[in-house]
């Protein structure tokens, strides 16, 4: 063997090693984040058993949709992504130490920043609810059943009142994910959105039988709920940024070079990153022009989030570290064969993610919100909402991964330049279909997420390849056509159980039979997938079985 071959096999080991860090990893965060959204799940399931979709849960969800969006793109996206590659290049070039005063700096800076956003988002409420809502979005409310509130409008702008300060402590949490994830620490991190949802749920339900007895409305408890949620997700990761020696020190500059490093990343990336969350609130406007959209539209966005948190947003999490260390290495053959890996594992786990969600809209929205307060058309209308958002589970976790390559070059030029194009034509096409009255339907606002987001993510791989070269795309191929198929034969198998299971044997009424016609499907589609997998050799899928192995 020449010294050239025995480099080389060294380095397809050392690459092979990385990338099953990277899965075994995954594995992890994939685990902890189902947990957390499960439990989201719970507290949404809650909300559905106790405030009917056309009177309270509306205005909650509209109130919480502006603080979250803020959260969505400053807090655990682009603030957590611009701190991790800045904090990384910081402790190669400069030292630990200057890393750390740089961790100090960003806290600081960060609280100032959102104490001011908050205090503005308290008093412009009224204004920020007023151009979201449309005028048939709102409806007049017994002022007896409701507290005093005589209109869906008045108890939205107090619910965006008392909730705005989840803000400041949900972004300090994405400040110490970020910090943990830089250190290898990801299972914390991972575990602390957990925390949010337990005590979010836990507060929100004791509050719903609370706060009557004191003459304030049941849903305030929601709102407390998500305030105690976001003080919890940052605590808990507290002496884990201890023990990887965070120490707090009362620095503020706005001179500092690695401080402006940030700040330049933050700024011009909103668009970028997150179009998928400027899109939708762009898109509320819309969705507000009549009673229950918002609702269900929440409702199967949420559901969404379980593949998304466990696929997307897990590989996400684990890759941008790894990425952010070979470009600061200038190893740019481990990058493309790192961001390569992350893609072929998102493939082979979103796209029958996404053919399950759509054939089990239906089953999977009648268990988990058709009890109390919700009804049969909420759940028609959400199942349908749903298999729409289905199409794009692809692209939404696939976004995240290319958005990773060009932050991990402090590239933002691209995702800017895409992600604004993205946003108008969103804005574009819901004009058409909502307000022209082409497709005067919730899903048709859906349609155009899916789309403009499913082309954000295509353009930006393109112009990711051209910048970075070969990223294995061609070899997509043939993974892709293994992956069609397997899935194909497990949609199949999906329908025809559910089908069997409610129409000749239990039916869809009460729990038993509901849970049957979801899990029962899963379960036997899930080995369908797992035996064609090994069939058609995807090895991707032997990675991600060995990991499960390991942990078992």
């Amino acid at each position: 063997m020449t010294d050239n071959q025995y480099k080389m096999e060294n380095k397809t080991n050392a690459t092979a090693q990385e990338n099953q860090k990277v899965t075994r990893a995954v594995g992890i965060v994939s685990i902890a984040v189902m947990v957390s959204r499960i439990l989201g799940l719970a507290r949404e399931t809650a909300i559905g058993y106790y405030f009917p979709a056309k009177t309270s849960a509306d205005p909650f969800y509209l109130a919480f949709r502006i603080p979250n969006f803020l959260r969505d793109m400053f807090g655990e996206g682009i603030l957590s992504k611009a701190f991790i590659t800045t904090f990384l290049a910081t402790e190669a070039e400069d030292g630990e130490e200057a890393a750390w005063n740089l961790t100090n700096r960003i806290f600081n800076l960060t609280f100032l920043v959102l104490i001011g956003i908050t205090v503005l988002g308290i008093i412009f409420a009224p204004v920020l609810v007023d151009v979201l809502a449309r005028d048939n979005f709102d409806r007049n409310l017994d002022t007896l059943e409701h507290f005093g509130f005589d209109s869906k409008i008045e108890l939205a702008i107090y619910l965006t009142q008392l909730m705005f300060p989840y803000l400041l402590f949900v972004s300090f949490a994405a400040i110490a994910m970020g910090l943990l994830n830089s250190k290898g620490r990801f299972g914390i991190p991972a575990c602390a959105s957990t925390f949010f949802n337990v005590s979010s749920l836990v507060v929100g339900i004791g509050g719903y039988y609370l706060c009557p007895l004191v003459d304030i409305h049941p849903v305030t408890g929601m709102a407390i709920g998500v305030i105690v949620g976001g003080i919890a997700q940052f605590l808990i990761q507290v002496p884990s940024m201890y023990r990887v020696g965070f120490r707090y020190r009362p620095l503020l500059s706005l001179r500092d070079p690695r401080v402006l490093q940030v700040v330049h990343l933050i700024g011009p990336a909103v668009l970028g990153v997150a179009a998928v969350q400027v899109n939708l609130l762009t898109n509320t406007f819309f969705i507000t022009s009549d009673s229950g959209w918002l609702t269900w539209i929440s409702r199967a966005y949420r559901i969404m989030h379980l593949p998304i948190g466990i696929f997307g947003v897990a590989i996400s999490t684990v890759a941008l570290p790894q990425l952010a260390r070979f470009v600061t290495a200038g190893e740019t053959e481990n990058f493309r064969d790192a961001l390569s890996h992350a893609l072929r594992l998102m493939l082979v786990l979103t796209i029958p993610a996404g053919i399950g969600l759509m054939i089990l809209s239906e089953p999977i929205c009648r268990l988990l919100y058709e009890w109390g307060a919700t009804v049969e058309e909420d759940t028609i209308e959400t199942a349908g909402i749903l298999f729409v958002y289905a199409f794009g589970l692809c692209g939404f976790s696939t976004l995240k991964i290319v958005t990773d390559g060009f932050y991990a070059h402090k590239d933002i030029r691209a995702p800017v330049i895409v992600g604004i194009c993205a946003v108008v034509l969103n804005i574009c096409l819901n004009y058409l279909f909502i307000y022209r009255e082409l497709f005067l339907d919730p899903r048709a606002v859906v349609f155009s997420t899916v789309l403009t987001v499913t082309l954000n993510c295509g353009i930006l791989l393109l112009l990711l390849r051209r910048k970075v070269g070969r990223l294995g795309l061609r070899s997509l191929a043939t993974l892709m056509l293994k992956i069609l198929i397997a899935s194909a034969v497990m949609g199949i198998v999906c329908w025809v159980t559910n089908s069997v299971i409610e129409k000749d044997w239990l039916g869809t009424v009460g729990i038993i039979p509901r849970t049957v016609g979801v899990f029962a499907p899963i379960g036997l589609s899930l080995l369908a997938l797992a035996a064609l997998y090994k069939f058609l050799k995807v090895s991707e899928f032997d990675d991600i079985l060995r990991i499960f192995k390991q942990h078992l």
